[in-house]
Order: structure tokens, then C-alpha cells, then sequence
């Protein structure tokens, strides 16, 4: 249940972006996102539930848009995962 934690999006989101992995499309997705947030529950930092948001904005628009780079974006991920 770890991976729907606004932390674990927040990091993903860093991983892919620190690779340079997202398109200017995509990141103009997870800006909008982030920005539409707001502050999010009492007990999170602002900015972690507003990447997590600008993350989960991203995942959706591509599953219903473009799910092939959806997945080319989650294998990337996945192999992160195994190659810590």
C-alpha cells in the first residue's frame, strides 16, 4: 500500500525527473496538477501532497490519452525498483 502514499508519488515523480524521463507535455501535467492541489490533509507537507497530485494528474491523463508511454513511464519505474 506503500506506492499510494503521497510521499512514495512525491519521490517517483523525482526519479522520472531526475532522469529527464518526462516530456515538456507531461511536466506541464504534473505543474497544473500540483497547482490545482491546494494544502492537502492537516498531517502532510504541502509540497509532497502537491507533486504526489501533480503525479497522479499525469498518471491519469496518460491512462486515458496515451497508455503506451504510460507504461513506457512505469517500466522505467519498475526498473529503478530493482536496481536500487
Amino acid at each position: 500500500m506503500a506506492d499510494v502514499r503521497a510521499d512514495a508519488q512525491s519521490r517517483l515523480l523525482s526519479w522520472l525527473e531526475e532522469r529527464e524521463l518526462l516530456c515538456s507535455e507531461e511536466l506541464d501535467l504534473v505543474r497544473r496538477g500540483r497547482n490545482s492541489a491546494g494544502r492537502g490533509p492537516r498531517r502532510a507537507d504541502a509540497a509532497v501532497y502537491g507533486r504526489a497530485t501533480g503525479f497522479e494528474t499525469m498518471v491519469g491523463w496518460l491512462f486515458l490519452n496515451n497508455p503506451a508511454r504510460l507504461a513506457e513511464l512505469f517500466d522505467h519505474l519498475e526498473q529503478a525498483g530493482s536496481n536500487p
